[in-house]
């Protein structure tokens, strides 16, 4: 495996021109998140040496110098008001205004789950209508940074319509592979922007080993592979808004929805890092993992007291938190254990109850990773994990819109011809 890898870089030194990299005074470089190694700015994802995942090292000294509330309060109302703790020239942005969504106290709902100080952080509303936009803000704007011309990813749906949109608005060439039998909603939602649409014949984590294969051989900026330590960081924003406008405080709480462990990861790593330069005092912020039944691996190794991820076939309607093989589920475990979080899973008959829920009190129509994250809040309050005046946060990271193939059972309209006694006739006879 090791001369294999070898290799691999060895061909591509041969084949591609040398990468286009800026000196960035926040980023130290790469480094590996098992054995430490360090490595330069270049699109690569994975150690050498240990094989463990790369991330991104920042010089937080020299961001501590550069930032301040302040400075963060007077920038643009968009995720680019965080610019110094992300990894790229904010000149390169592919700007769609992206970010700095609503975060909504939620009454209504916290009254239905004896919450008193409950939020939902809506990320729905973003330009493709999920939080993928914040991490392929990223990973486009260094895809530019590094002289690509052509955008890819590996999707379970939203991905690929924040790739296809920001690959349009770029003028880059755009690839978006995704399992054969996904929403038509979010297939719809890519094609509408032109990318070369590419439906594999297999589940997401299949999908994934092709465009792995890919990104070996071709020049091409796979946001979630060869992109992956930069477009991860994109998820931070999340953190950053949600201590911002709770007025410079990290919450008790936080209910993410997990896929591949990414989102979470970051928010916690976001959360941190506000305490690092000093922009806020202290985190005793918790985290909890909420997963579908029918795909959720993190939540059975944190049952089983095992940081040990073993994959699942995906069987559930949350489509876009199907990955039965997480990338970062052993790190999302290590998140729970360090902020003493917990995880949960939502049966399935019990998403589109969520999906509802929300609905009825804040209306919000979220998909179905909404859903999921509605519906274990609920468990883990009734588990009494959550105390009801505590602060808490849950993150809905996707417009209803594109999975509506889970609640429509819930139509059931009064059909009537167009006179008042039939109304008053079809009426009664629905309330009874």
């Amino acid at each position: 495996m090791y001369i294999a890898l070898r290799i691999q870089h060895s061909l591509r030194e041969a084949v591609f021109k040398p990468w286009r990299v800026l000196q960035l005074a926040n980023v130290k470089g790469l480094a590996c998140r098992e054995c430490g190694r360090e490595y330069p700015v270049e699109p690569i994802y994975v150690c050498d040496f240990c094989f463990g995942p790369l991330e991104v090292a920042y010089d937080y000294q020299s961001i501590a110098k550069a930032t301040s509330r302040k400075k963060i309060s007077d920038g643009p109302r968009t995720m680019w008001r965080y610019a110094e703790f992300l990894p790229v020239d904010a000149k390169f942005a592919v700007d769609m205004q992206t970010g700095f969504t609503p975060l909504i106290k939620a009454k209504n709902l916290g009254r239905k789950l004896g919450l008193n100080n409950l939020y939902v952080k809506n990320d729905s509303v973003n330009p493709t209508f999920s939080f993928k936009d914040r991490v392929v803000s990223v990973a486009s704007a260094k895809a530019i940074e590094f002289e690509f011309d052509t955008l890819a990813c590996a999707s379970t749906g939203n991905l690929m319509g924040a790739v296809a949109a920001h690959g349009a608005k770029a003028g880059l060439n755009t690839y978006v592979f995704f399992p054969a039998n996904l929403e038509k909603g979010k297939i719809l939602g890519a094609a509408i922007y032109g990318p070369t649409l590419v439906a594999v014949d297999g589940n997401y984590d299949e999908v994934n080993r092709l465009c792995s294969e890919l990104a070996d051989n071709h020049r091409w900026a796979f946001v979630n592979i060869n992109m992956r330590p930069y477009y991860a960081e994109g998820s931070k924003s999340l953190a950053y808004e949600v201590v911002e406008q709770l007025g410079w405080k990290a919450p008790d709480h936080c209910i993410v929805p997990v896929a591949s462990g990414s989102l979470l990861t970051k928010i916690w790593k976001g959360l941190k890092e506000f305490k690092e330069v000093g922009l806020i005092d202290h985190v005793d912020t918790k985290m909890y993992v909420a997963q579908a039944e029918g795909c959720s691996p993190v939540v059975q190794a944190y049952d089983q007291g095992s940081f040990h991820v073993k994959p699942v076939k995906p069987n559930t309607i949350a489509k876009s938190l199907a990955i039965g093989n997480p990338a970062d589920g052993f790190y999302s475990l290590k998140a729970l254990e360090a902020s003493g979080g917990a995880a949960a899973a939502a049966r399935e008959d019990e998403i589109a109850e969520g999906i509802k829920l929300l609905a009825e009190t804040e209306g919000i129509f979220t998909e179905t990773a909404g859903g999921v994250v509605i519906a274990s809040l609920r468990r883990l309050v009734e588990q009494g994990k959550i105390r009801p005046d505590e602060l808490t946060v849950a993150y809905i990271t996707g417009n209803g819109l594109k999975t509506q193939e889970a609640v429509e059972h819930l139509v059931d309209p009064v059909y009537t011809t167009p006179n008042y006694e039939s109304f008053q006739t079809a009426l009664a006879a629905k309330k009874k």
